[in-house]
């Protein structure tokens, strides 16, 4: 039998500790919880996870994103999938809009997909007038940092390496630390004229891994 959104929910309330007073349905159900059950539902189909993300409920989006998760990391997940779920989730960022549901999803529905892909996307998203929007942008990249491929890390955190929110910047600031990690030069050479006016979020998390006289140096021309 073909599993279905309503199926997942019933099943998610159905974690609800007895004890969890109040009127919300999933109060008191962990993350950890989620993810195992979007486990057991990762053959949901694509129109079925789309009426999980419609929820006003965080959790169940939280298991929509992971189910979306969870078959872009299995290798038997066909191409035909992995491009429907893509397009799933640029088509409904608007729900999709928590660094928490972000983060749970970009780096292998998105970033996975475009490996041998153009991502001329990822430019387009880290335009987006959407905070989340621009977070994916540059979470994605991680795909392509784990493959020593950092031109597009650096060129997407050059056009958000001044954006005012901080959670956009203290991924950022993510990505380029472990940008850094394959390419100690390169990231010193994108901070040198940026650090001064980077967020100082942003630049933390970026110098996080350097030795301790680099990172004073740049604390420096931040203070400066």
């Amino acid at each position: 039998m073909t599993p279905t959104a309503a199926a997942f929910e019933r099943a998610l309330g159905a974690l609800r500790p007895a004890a969890q007073a109040g009127g919300d349905p999933y109060a008191g159900i962990g993350m950890g919880q989620i993810f195992k059950l979007a486990r057991e539902y990762q053959a949901l189909p694509p129109v079925e996870i789309e009426r999980l993300l419609e929820s006003e409920h965080h959790p169940v989006r939280v298991g929509a994103v992971s189910i979306m998760d969870w078959q872009a990391r299995d290798r038997k997940t066909p191409p035909e999938r992995r491009q429907e779920l893509f397009d799933l989730y640029l088509r409904r960022h608007d729900r999709i809009n928590t660094w928490g549901l972000v983060d749970r999803s970009a780096i292998y529905v998105v970033g996975e997909y475009l490996v041998d892909k153009p991502r001329d996307v990822l430019d387009r998203l880290a335009r987006s007038p959407e905070p989340m929007a621009r977070r994916t942008a540059i979470l994605s990249t991680y795909a392509f940092i784990r493959r020593n491929e950092l031109d597009d890390t650096y060129r997407i955190a050059g056009t958000l390496a001044d954006d005012p929110d901080e959670l956009v910047g203290k991924a950022v600031g993510w990505m380029l630390r472990e940008a850094g990690k394959r390419d100690h030069d390169r990231l010193v050479a994108f901070l040198d004229p940026r650090a001064a006016t980077m967020p100082r979020s942003m630049l933390r998390y970026a110098i996080e891994k350097l030795d301790k006289a680099e990172r004073d140096r740049y604390l420096a021309m931040k203070r400066g």
